[in-house]
């Protein structure tokens, strides 16, 4: 593309972040579509964008952007991903893909059928302390993996008050803590350790008097989760997710192999929260800090989605734009979502006979 690409924006919530990140990367932001006609003008001035559709149908049609963001809850990513393709229009989708592999399977298919880039958001990936960290793994620094724990931990819905959205509603979002949070690290996992074989989970819904907007019925997406994973080289894996953690708001993986070990965390209320920290160790030695260079960036001001908008997703879309310049999909790729998703679905598959469940390949 010789001018500034064009993009469309499904869905406002992390839709916003988008905005921040396709900006830094001087794309043309044409349009974005929320159902609050009100709350999306609103954004749309703030941001400097045209236009504002209440119906995502008369956004690709209408607008007809060459990216389009699929921001929006999960049941509806299928759709608008499918129909973004046949319209000619690349697309970054948001996690989880999709509400199962079978709809995952069919927009990756579509994507190959249309000749179109297609990404999976997974952003996080991109601290500089988690760059680094992939680094080392790949070069072997912990030797052969032994055990891993993963989780994220955060207090968004931590108090029984705190006004429910659609990611309470399981026939909406899918998946709940676990496809909203645990799936960047089931990414993590993976594109690091390689594919994981089979999983034991348990769930938990922390307040079901809570619903969803405009739905009578209790809360029945998970508000926590903890899963205990093999990985196809014989490594373990604990994996604890919870939206329902008070005072906290933090991330971490950690990798203990028979040579070493390496311990990223994030904390979000920390300064630069978005570069990260790395802690390694090499034989018997304790662990000690790693230094980082700082991440370079000019748009990581702001409130805390514009800060992940100009500094992790940023990272991803140059990727994207990159990848639509040279006709060849960068990873994150929709595969690489679709194989989270069959993480995901293991997962379900295991809280439903409460045992082990086999992951698809």
């Amino acid at each position: 593309m010789s001018e500034a690409p064009t993009v469309g924006i499904i869905g406002l919530g992390i839709g916003r972040a988008h905005i921040r990140g396709f900006q830094a990367n001087g794309c043309n932001i044409v349009a974005v579509c929320q159902r609050d006609e009100a709350g999306g003008r609103k954004i749309a001035e703030r941001y400097g964008i045209p236009a504002v559709f209440t119906r995502w149908q008369e956004l690709i049609e209408t607008a007809r952007p060459q990216i389009v963001v699929v921001a929006s809850p999960p049941n509806l990513h299928r759709e608008i991903a499918l129909a973004a393709f046949a319209a000619g229009a690349h697309v970054l989708c948001e996690k989880p893909l999709a509400m199962n592999q079978d709809e995952g399977r069919a927009m990756v298919e579509a994507a190959a059928r249309h000749k179109k880039i297609a990404m999976t958001c997974f952003n996080w990936r991109y601290p500089v302390a988690m760059q680094e960290m992939s680094r080392r793994l790949a070069q072997g620094a912990v030797g052969r993996v032994l055990h891993v724990n993963a989780r994220w931990y955060g207090a968004a819905w931590a108090d029984p008050n705190t006004k429910s959205t659609w990611r309470m509603d399981a026939q909406q979002a899918g998946f709940g803590a676990m496809g909203d949070m645990g799936v960047h690290l089931v990414d993590l996992i993976r594109s690091n350790l390689g594919p994981i074989a089979r999983v034991s989970a348990a769930t938990g819904v922390a307040f079901p008097q809570r619903s969803a907007p405009g739905i009578n019925r209790p809360a029945d997406a998970d508000d926590h989760c903890s899963v205990l994973a093999e990985l196809e080289s014989g490594g373990l894996v604990t994996l604890n997710v919870s939206r329902v953690t008070h005072g906290t708001n933090e991330q971490a993986f950690e990798v203990f192999g028979d040579k070493g070990a390496l311990c990223y965390r994030l904390v979000r209320s920390a300064p630069r929260w978005y570069e990260g920290e790395l802690r390694a160790a090499e034989g018997g030695t304790p662990l000690a800090p790693v230094s980082l260079p700082p991440l370079e960036t000019k748009f990581a001001e702001g409130d805390p989605m514009e800060q992940v908008g100009g500094t992790l997703m940023a990272a991803l879309i140059a990727r994207l734009l990159d990848g639509i310049k040279t006709g060849k999909t960068p990873s994150p790729t929709l595969e690489e979502g679709l194989q989270a998703q069959q993480v995901l679905d293991a997962i379900a598959a295991s809280v439903t006979q409460r045992g082990w469940a086999e992951v698809a390949r």
